[in-house]
């Protein structure tokens, strides 16, 4: 059966922008065009039995793909303590206290709150352990960051962790101390973070499952179908392989495996390093270069404000790792990205990109990526170019933390984060993200976060730097399918492409650029089949 769109406005990404209809049979594009030509189209298949779905005005795109999140990673915040509203250390600790008392919460079982930010709270600081043991002594606590970059541990959470006085700080991590003492107080910086995964039990599979297709409906009603998992390690891996095999994915999702400890999730899965199965493939391998701007922990080039005047956040990596890295995935064709929030981690990425290209071997498209490029220059974009290294930009930072940044960078630095007027000028490739779990997936306020550039104190960051909405919905849309791989397939609405569609109930296109969050999704078409409604 066919399905013939009209009486709406379609935008297309394509040659030509908009059309009066659009033909999808068995999941792809069969006809982009005018109503004459669907009519003509549906004579010369009259055998074909056709379904008309009416747009009542509403209007049609391309699916929305995802070019950076963590779709594991936020199906493990479905039940947790969320702390993202939390305005004071008071209220933190009685929304875990609240909690505990009524999920009951065994005594020694692990509890754990998200997405708390210090820059938004009252006393512009982590809370402590002591703080942290004030709701509980009975129970190991951790509660991360928004950034997903740092957070903090109760006293029965460090010797969970068995941290201690004598527990050296790990590389490219840090143990918070207190003042003048070894005694750790509690925060816990990058990878010193991440070892609170090692002690956890692991959570029932059927519930784990069921969590991750909760997730995969929160991206689908915000009209996205190509979804990323952007460092999957080998419990990510599990979940994501037995979905796919009990074929109870709705979404495309792309895994990019930790390249770190993880290669041979890459090597022992050879199937899906070559294409989906059941909607699921891998894509390539994930590094991390630094850390969070707003955590004051991405490596600069120039020292952070408010400081030690020497202070420009820290690397992960030596240069000679980052090129090991960058040699090995290009010499095996692993598309890599790399986390790079921080100028000195950008040119650090450039340079190892550059000195193993020379070296040649590799394959001549391979699209590396550089994730969130927040603070990256415009000389640093234009060598970009020739690499042709994708710039996926968080672009909502400038909402989200844009006053921070300005305290943390002052104006000069701040007012150019996530430039892309920069990139486009620079022949760049450039896609926007989320980063989700760190803020909610929602494609809408992602494009008004670009066209507008405000912060939530209402000052705006650098007007060039703002985009028409029609730029900004090719980062969402064609140049994520090109980041991907995927351009002859996904992106854009053209005959032989799959059918992946998002209604909302306004045009992009016409709709203020202050209401463009508000335009609801209504509807979520993977290759031709509804998966999401509004209700």
């Amino acid at each position: 059966m066919a399905v013939i769109y009209k009486n709406g406005t379609i935008i297309t990404m394509a040659g030509n922008p908009t059309a009066e209809a659009l033909i999808e049979k068995d999941g792809q594009i069969v006809l982009v065009g005018s109503l004459k030509q669907a009519e003509a189209w549906q004579k010369e298949h009259s055998e074909e039995k056709m379904e008309e779905r009416d747009l009542a005005g509403h209007t049609l795109l391309p699916g929305f793909i995802d070019s950076h999140s963590h779709i594991s990673s936020y199906s493990a915040t479905i039940n947790l303590v969320h702390l993202d509203d939390v305005v004071s250390i008071a209220q933190l600790q009685e929304k875990i206290r609240i909690f505990i008392q009524q999920r009951q919460v065994p005594e020694g079982t692990w509890v754990i709150g998200f997405g708390y930010d210090h820059n938004f709270m009252q006393e512009k600081r982590h809370p402590s352990r002591q703080e942290l043991d004030a709701v509980s002594t009975s129970h190991p606590i951790m509660i991360s960051h928004a950034s997903g970059h740092m957070g903090v541990v109760n006293t029965a959470g460090l010797e969970a962790m068995n941290i201690t006085e004598e527990t050296a700080d790990p590389e490219g991590g840090r143990i918070g101390r207190e003042a003048n003492s070894r005694q750790p107080d509690g925060y816990l910086e990058e990878t010193a973070f991440t070892m609170s995964a090692r002690v956890m039990g692991a959570p029932d599979p059927q519930q784990i499952l069921r969590q991750m297709e909760q997730a995969q409906d929160v991206y689908l009603s915000y009209g996205i179908t190509t979804v990323q998992d952007g460092i999957t390690k080998s419990a990510e891996w599990k979940m994501l392989s037995t979905m796919a095999k009990q074929r109870r994915f709705k979404v495309d999702v792309v895994s990019y495996v930790d390249m770190k400890d993880h290669l041979f999730l890459l090597t022992e899965n050879p199937d899906y390093a070559h294409g989906y199965q059941n909607h699921l493939r891998i894509g390539g391998v994930k590094i991390f270069l630094d850390g969070s701007p707003q955590g004051r922990t991405a490596w600069m080039s120039e020292p952070y404000l408010g400081e030690d005047p020497q202070y420009c956040g820290y690397p992960v990596y030596t240069d000679a790792q980052v090129e090991a890295f960058v040699g090995e995935a290009m010499q095996n064709g692993w598309q890599l990205l790399a986390h790079c929030n921080g100028d000195a981690a950008a040119q650090q990425y450039i340079d190892a990109i550059s000195k193993q290209s020379q070296k040649g071997g590799g394959p001549d498209d391979w699209r590396p990526v550089m994730i969130h490029a927040q603070l990256v220059r415009r000389d640093q974009l234009k060598a970009m170019a020739p690499l042709k290294l994708t710039a996926s930009f968080f672009t909502a930072h400038s909402w989200y933390w844009g006053d921070i940044h300005l305290r943390n960078f002052g104006r000069t630095r701040a007012e150019n984060i996530s430039p892309a007027r920069w990139a486009l000028e620079e022949g760049v490739n450039f896609t926007f993200h989320q980063d989700t779990p760190v803020i909610l997936p929602d494609m809408l306020e992602t494009l008004q976060c670009a066209c507008q550039r405000i912060t939530r104190n209402g000052v705006l960051l650098n007007q060039d730097q703002c985009l028409s909405v029609e730029q900004a919905l090719k980062a969402i849309t064609i140049n994520a399918a090109w980041q991907y791989h995927e351009e002859d397939r996904k992106g854009s609405l053209e005959v032989g492409k799959l059918a992946d569609l998002v209604i909302l109930d306004r045009s992009p296109l016409t709709c203020p650029i202050d209401q463009l969050k508000t335009i609801q999704v209504l509807e979520t078409i993977k290759e031709g089949a509804t998966v999401y409604r509004h209700p």
